[in-house]
């Protein structure tokens, strides 16, 4: 199964657009948001064509595709919106015998690493900086980046998760690293 993983749209109808766009051309199957969907948060400007309730429809047009995360930007108002859950601290995702731990950075992450073992995946956002590194003893460190505010010089982007290769791509598609687990 295919899956477009990505994180931090904070209301950006501009953004959250592009990104459904690269999900069609990508042929995913399923779409992980790592929280922070709806609201841009205090500490950042207003993203692109920010326009929270356009995000809603498009999201829950495609409510039967997700699976989200909560955000620290995220809340119960949110959720009443929404058509999908949100409000989860993390997933849980397998490839072959490794567990991939989704949530969205600011309460789990490596400096407050949850319960996992070597060769298991912590896979969050936050930072808005897109990242692949193994840390700890022998686990790996994945972020998406950002969709709609991106940080450090880094681009709008996601990422692919198409059996067990991660590949992260900008919102045109343009593959800029590539991790096989």
């Amino acid at each position: 199964m295919k899956w477009i993983i990505a994180s931090d749209i904070h209301g950006s109808a501009e953004f959250c657009k592009k990104l459904l766009d690269a999900y069609n051309r990508e042929g995913a199957e399923r779409l992980l948001i790592l929280g922070d969907i709806l609201y841009h948060g205090p500490r950042n400007n207003l993203p692109g064509e920010y326009n929270p309730k356009e995000v809603i429809a498009m999201l829950n047009a495609m409510k039967d595709r997700l699976l989200c995360v909560r955000g620290n930007c995220d809340t119960e108002v949110d959720q009443m919106v929404l058509d999908f859950p949100i409000m989860a601290e993390y997933a849980i995702l397998t490839v072959g015998e490794r567990m991939i731990y989704a949530t969205h950075g600011h309460n789990f992450n490596t400096s407050n690493i949850p319960p996992m073992k070597r060769g298991d995946v912590l896979l969050h956002g936050h930072t808005h900086i897109p990242k692949c590194e193994e840390f700890g003893d022998g686990l790996l460190y994945c972020n998406p980046g950002s969709v709609s505010i991106p940080k450090n010089g880094s681009e709008h982007s996601y990422m692919t998760l198409d059996g067990n290769v991660l590949e992260w791509k900008n919102l045109d598609g343009k593959v800029y690293m590539t991790y096989t687990l």
